[in-house]
């Protein structure tokens, strides 16, 4: 700075000194502001931890990889050029699209609710676009495979984790569902369970039909009138949190290593329209808020297909043996 440019800045301050303004005090205000690691747990996390089902996950991604990115800069720093970065590298090292989008989601959540309280005046991560993610994966099992599935049910030693499997497949619920069912949601009379909405992906309360074979789960399980919860892991006495390395065993084990557990409730969605269900039907058993998301469950066979192109066929046939 030249002697004129310094001369002309005091005189610029002095003139806001007038004004009633405060440098000093507008510099420590900047000082003031939290660095986004003091933000996100100090302020988001505690926020969460009540609210949020999920916020486990949230902690992971902030461990894995914004700490280490944002942690030391203060949330006025923090620029949309270099989130939008941040991003795209995701991308280039690998990550699916749905990863990386995990991240930016979690990132704009957050900054917003440091806008709502008073900690930040504008979000930097808004109106970054998403990646396009291709993540409908089919996987639906044949006939041949279904009954090799069934078969390590049936006799694998660890018959908790098979009862579970079997449940899945026979319910159509998600996992997380199922692990945290209590005998005191479960009416075998009437044949209906009734997941609470804080156990709900949509939060809010639903009753799932109980068919023949998960009565038969039920009919099979120690646990009721001894436990709280339907599925316990006796080797903990507590409910199961996760059986993926015992899910991994079992699909193994039937050479089915691309089934994820998630996909024996696209097997029950697919079990039901191949049966001539609704989607509608679908929908409501599923617990799903729109018919677009059921969409992607139903599944139809092509054996389906054939016998309901067929109906044109048998017309034709008549009408040509009626001619004849």
């Amino acid at each position: 700075m030249t002697l004129v440019e310094a001369r002309k800045a005091v005189k610029t301050l002095k003139s806001e000194i007038n004004l009633g303004a405060d440098p000093r005090g507008e510099e420590k205000a900047k000082r003031a502001v939290l660095n986004y690691s003091d933000f996100f747990e100090q302020h988001y996390m505690p926020y969460v931890k009540v609210r949020k089902r999920s916020f486990k996950t949230d902690e992971g991604f902030y461990r894995l990889r914004l700490k280490a990115e944002f942690g030391d800069l203060r949330l006025n720093q923090i620029t949309r050029q270099h989130i939008q970065t941040f991003h795209t590298r995701m991308s280039d090292e690998g990550l699916a699209p749905a990863t990386s989008n995990h991240y930016l989601k979690l990132l704009k959540h957050s900054l917003n609710l440091a806008i709502d309280w008073d900690m930040l005046d504008i979000n930097p991560a808004s109106r970054i676009p998403l990646f396009f993610e291709d993540n409908q994966v089919e996987n639906l099992l044949s006939d041949e495979q279904l009954e090799r599935l069934m078969m390590v049910l049936k006799t694998d030693e660890n018959r908790n984790v098979c009862l579970i499997a079997i449940f899945l497949l026979s319910t159509g619920v998600r996992l997380n569902e199922a692990l945290q069912a209590k005998w005191s949601h479960v009416d075998q009379k009437n044949r209906v369970w009734r997941i609470p909405a804080s156990n709900s992906k949509s939060k809010r309360t639903r009753a799932v039909p109980l068919n023949d074979s998960a009565l038969d789960v039920l009919k099979q399980l120690t646990t009721r009138d001894r436990y709280e919860h339907v599925f316990i892991n006796f080797q903990t006495e507590l409910p199961y949190t996760t059986i993926s390395k015992v899910w991994g065993r079992l699909r193994k084990k039937a050479d089915l290593n691309f089934l994820r557990i998630h996909d024996l409730r696209h097997g029950f969605s697919s079990f039901l329209i191949n049966s001539g269900r609704t989607l509608y039907e679908v929908q409501q058993i599923l617990g799903h808020s729109s018919p677009a998301v059921t969409q992607r469950y139903s599944h139809l066979s092509t054996r389906s297909l054939q016998e309901a192109a067929n109906t044109a066929s048998v017309m034709i046939k008549g009408a040509m043996a009626t001619t004849g």
